[in-house]
């Protein structure tokens, strides 16, 4: 009998001990924990104490053994190259296991750390999961960062060695990496022994002599390797995210605690079976990537699929139609972007209708708010459940969602719905007092967190605590704003650090761009506070219209202005917009308002390393001067 959410998450709170225990039967072990939750050293609390077992079996072996050996373990769908391969469980081991081979040639062990820096082909999870096979720890770094990024990871993480490629490829053009790797290895203090190379054949790199070794050629003189058991507690990888320093943190996964999770998410929260066909379209040098393209969907005996492409542009606004409809893909977990980008090319979703979605059964958006309109723009054209989650780096699984493996929830546009079992969410005021129902707060997790969440940062234990632990005792605090309603829907709204101060009013960007994106002609927004001698601050709007759209930008800039004074208010003197031709985005989607604020205000900022384009900050500095705003800022982030 499948139990009630309500059931479920109440254990998680007051037993999470014997609610994590069964949870764990999921995962086979190689020795069974002697503590499930080892609570003796808060903050650092540390599940399944004493327990061993080995990730990439888990993901792997027991699946290519156990009667899935010739299922699809992989789909790999490349539009950028007009490539699709697909990868049986049975291949997938053999795979690994010589790649692991290779590791263990170049002197890789168990607690060693290895840096990958690939593109989205189906050696960056063989990479991670040989690792995980050898007990060594890997730390993915975004395929084309910077040199100088790459560096700072490179002497923190200490690598032994460093699994690249010669290229990677985007909508229109190639980018060689060999020669930002080589750049900076010689930037950083800490030299890696090795380097294994992967040659694409659209560019070969140039191997150094004695330090690089050809992928190819080692994998196919290597000898398989065995699982090597490692505590439950041992790290299973390193991810950086930024840090407000300059210097990025990395977050600490284990090994036990992140499986269990993994698994355990699979069907509760993305009702998604062993067989099924799961995406995640992301890049594994973000955590969705992690959690959602390699461990879980694999841990869980599903399908994954590793996308090479964008969502528009490969070569159109229906790619991930096509996807779906020719993996037979049941659930598709994205950005809120992608979809934003999708409609604003294909505004009437004209390109769905053209491909058989009949097996397609949810759609999951996470990675930044998403803004009532696209969901409704999704729910209305595909039909299937539309579901807003929120989580982050740092907790490697969603905080709060709607489990649809558990019990589907009403959705509440602009709400990531419940708490998930395990997460005891709470809104405090900076004096650690929790608000009353529909006020805005700081969002704030009771410690302990559940299994999968962060331990502490890599050899970083008191920046742990100052980044995390410190300013609301007793929670983890997520860097997040928002408020919970009477139903215990959760609001996330913005980031901390986007509460705008209009004289002496505390208020939301979030709330304003939700505002914004309702407009029939906007495709999508940001809202960042700007400085105002009188106020403090004030709300400055940006506005991406919809493709076709012809009419006057300054009778669209009356009409949000309108929208926010009747919905919102006067008291959010939202008076200014400016359209632009598009927003600077990371990588993975998320808006840098930060970034468009500094540039408004006229302050020096550093070039964002995790920027999808830098010639967008240029056009949005000669937007912001027509305002009489970004003054100064010729020059700046240089």
């Amino acid at each position: 009998m499948t139990r009630s959410y309500d059931d479920l998450f109440r254990q998680s709170i007051d037993d999470p001990t014997a609610f994590w225990a069964a949870a764990a039967e999921g995962i086979d072990w190689v020795k069974r924990w002697d503590t499930v939750l080892d609570a003796s050293k808060p903050p650092f609390y540390r599940w399944f104490r004493g327990g061993e077992l080995n990730t990439c079996y888990n993901a792997v072996d027991r699946h290519a053994d156990g009667g899935r050996g010739d299922q699809p373990a992989i789909i790999y769908d490349s539009p950028v190259t007009d490539t699709i391969e697909t990868i049986t469980y049975r291949d997938l081991k053999d795979r690994v296991a010589r790649f692991a081979g290779v590791l263990r040639s170049l002197g890789v062990g168990v607690g060693d750390r290895v840096i990958i820096y690939l593109p989205m082909i189906p050696q960056a999870p063989i990479a991670m999961l040989a690792c995980a096979r050898l007990g060594a720890i890997h730390s993915v770094v975004f395929g084309g960062f910077a040199p100088n990024e790459l560096a700072t990871r490179i002497n923190d993480a200490k690598p032994k060695v460093i699994v690249s490629a010669s290229c990677g490829i985007e909508v229109n053009r190639v980018i060689a990496y060999k020669p930002m790797l080589d750049q900076a290895i010689e930037l950083a203090t800490h030299k890696p022994e090795r380097c294994v190379i992967f040659q694409r054949p659209q560019v070969t790199a140039e191997l150094v002599a004695g330090r690089d070794v050809d992928w190819a050629d080692a994998a196919a003189g290597a000898a398989p390797v065995e699982c090597v058991p490692v505590a439950a507690t041992d790290p299973l990888y390193i991810l950086y995210t930024s840090g407000t320093t300059g210097q990025p943190k990395g977050v600490v996964r284990d090994n036990g605690g992140h499986a269990v999770a993994m698994r355990w998410t699979m069907k509760h929260i993305y009702n998604v079976d062993p067989g099924e066909v799961y995406w995640a379209a992301s890049d594994v040098g973000w955590v969705v990537g992690h959690s959602y393209i390699v461990y879980a969907p694999l841990i869980h005996g599903c399908t994954t699929v590793v996308f090479e492409g964008k969502p528009v542009g490969t070569p159109d606004a229906g790619v991930f139609w096509r996807v779906i409809s020719q993996h037979k893909v049941g659930t598709l977990f994205t950005a809120p972007t992608a979809f934003r980008a999708i409609k604003r090319e294909d505004p009437e979703g004209a390109l769905i209708g053209t491909y058989d979605l009949s097996g397609f059964r949810a759609l999951f958006l996470a990675g930044e708010r998403s803004d009532p309109d696209t969901l409704r723009w999704a729910e209305t054209r595909l039909n299937v459940p539309v579901i807003d989650h929120w989580w982050q780096t740092e907790t490697a699984w969603a905080i709060c969602g709607n489990p649809l493996g558990v019990q589907k929830f009403p959705v509440k546009h602009g709400s990531a719905t419940k708490p998930m079992p395990g997460w005891n969410v709470r809104v405090v005021n900076p004096e650690n007092e929790e608000v009353k129902r529909g006020d805005i707060g700081a969002l704030v997790v009771r410690l302990p967190m559940p299994p999968g969440a962060l331990p502490t940062l890599w050899n970083a234990d008191e920046r742990f605590i100052n980044a995390y632990m410190s300013e609301y005792p007793g929670y983890y605090q997520t860097g997040d704003a928002g408020f919970m309603d009477d139903d215990d829907y959760v609001y996330v709204m913005t980031r901390t650090d986007d509460i705008i101060n209009v004289a002496g009013h505390r208020l939301s960007t979030g709330a304003m761009e939700e505002v914004l994106s309702a407009h029939k002609d906007v495709a999508e927004c940001a809202v960042v506070g700007v400085a105002d001698d009188l106020k403090g601050q004030v709300p400055l709007g940006f506005l991406v219209l919809k493709a076709g759209v012809a009419r006057d930008d300054a009778d669209i800039v009356r009409e949000v202005v309108q929208m926010v004074r009747e919905q919102i208010g006067p008291v959010a003197a939202f008076k200014q917009a400016v359209v632009v031709k598009r927003l600077p985005k990371t990588r993975s989607g998320k808006i840098l308002r930060g970034t468009m604020q500094k540039i408004a205000d006229s302050k020096e900022y550093k070039m964002p390393a995790t920027i999808d384009d830098p010639a967008i900050l240029p056009e949005i500095a000669e937007a912001l001067r027509s305002l009489g705003y970004a003054r100064d800022s010729a020059g700046a982030g240089a």
